[in-house]
């Protein structure tokens, strides 16, 4: 759990809720050592086992592959053919190693939430997604102008399938929507959907520690406490789902991005 919350003085003889004096403690991350955090740490770890995972399990290629390289090799193979080239189409090739690179690193930073002694994910943390999410952005636009020239901004400003009475404001819909909407909802749908289930699952373990130890007096209490951790370990398993899914949806979406982009016809 993230223990962090805690790092304020609380008078536990007198408040009946611990509560920080400002609530941006809540959410500060204290520093390691010379000003890294640990979610910083937590980012390089999960970009260091990323790089690992992509080495060891395809610098060499046996004609029987392990357990470990098929696995990884699944999972690439997924990316590069289902996503990049299946999306974007033959051009998705040179656009596969961004693909591939952000879905690992999603997915490994997502997977931290369930992983003990951790239990962080480190796209609980806003500025990650949104990183990530303007990198995609850089890369799509960069993309249309590169194939479309001024003529991508001419399409999504004034679109010629549609009437030309309704063309400015469908233009503006399309100018808003692809440059300010798209990375916005992009970088809120992980981060959303990730700190949501950090705070469940702390909100839960939390709850079931304190009924287990701090009224342990009390009759039925650690019965009570049992049940949440039971609960925890049914939210626990849904989290590995969500990790993976939210890896899958950011890395597609990226995808589809390109693809329109790309190909503005489609």
């Amino acid at each position: 759990m993230d223990v962090e919350i805690l790092a304020f003085e609380c008078e536990t003889a007198t408040d009946v809720v611990c509560t920080p004096p400002f609530v941006n403690e809540l959410f500060e991350t204290p520093d390691v050592f010379l000003g890294i955090n640990r979610a910083m740490l937590l980012m390089f770890l999960a970009a260091f086992i990323v790089i690992a995972l992509l080495y060891f399990a395809l610098r060499k290629r046996p004609v029987v592959p392990t357990k470990f390289g098929a696995a990884v090799e699944g999972l690439v193979t997924l990316v590069k053919d289902e996503i990049a080239t299946g999306i974007i189409g033959p051009q998705g090739a040179k656009y596969a190693p961004y693909l591939i690179s952000i879905f690992l690193f999603i997915l490994v930073g997502n997977l931290f939430e369930i992983t003990p002694l951790i239990n962080f994910p480190i796209t609980s943390r806003m500025a990650l997604p949104a990183f990530l999410a303007l990198l995609t952005w850089v890369i799509f636009v960069f993309a249309g102008f590169r194939e479309q020239g001024f003529g991508y901004l001419g399409h999504i400003v004034w679109p010629k399938d549609v009437p030309i009475a309704l063309r400015w404001l469908v233009g503006i819909i399309e100018f808003v929507s692809i440059f300010l909407v798209r990375p916005f909802s992009l970088a809120v749908r992980l981060f959303a959907n990730l700190v949501a289930g950090h705070v469940m699952l702390t909100l839960l373990l939390v709850t079931g520690y304190v009924y287990i130890v701090g009224f342990s007096n009390a009759t039925f209490n650690g019965v009570f406490g049992v049940l949440w951790w039971v609960l925890a370990l049914a939210i626990f398993l849904f989290e590995v789902v969500v990790s993976i899914l939210q890896a899958y949806i950011f890395t597609l979406l990226s995808a589809v991005y390109i693809q329109t982009s790309v190909h503005p016809e489609h």
